[in-house]
């Protein structure tokens, strides 16, 4: 009950992940997703079983992915509504 995960960082998208079994790599993966999620940049290889701690998703789901598709895209977190008036607020100053 023990995959041994390597972690791609996103080229195109920030904060987006792919876990991809290690013995298996990227080779066999949808061509629309990595189309996609642009060419994988490895950043970490982590062993992952479903009681593993991860950051900002559930190793049993990271573990399912792994098992039924070969993979687990980890998408973006959601930007919050006050965040998002940060970028149109005018970028010059005005008298």
């Amino acid at each position: 009950m023990r995959v041994i995960t390597e972690i791609f960082l996103s080229p195109k998208r920030d904060e987006m992940y792919l876990y991809v079994d290690k013995q298996k790599g990227t080779q066999e993966l949808p061509e629309e997703l990595m189309h996609y999620f642009g060419k994988p940049k490895a950043i970490m290889t982590l062993l992952i079983t479903p009681t593993t701690k991860l950051a900002r998703v559930d190793a049993k789901d990271v573990y399912k992915g792994l098992i039924s598709k070969g993979y687990y895209l980890q998408m973006p977190p959601v930007r919050e509504e006050y965040l998002l008036d940060l970028y149109r607020a005018p970028t010059e100053s005005r008298y």
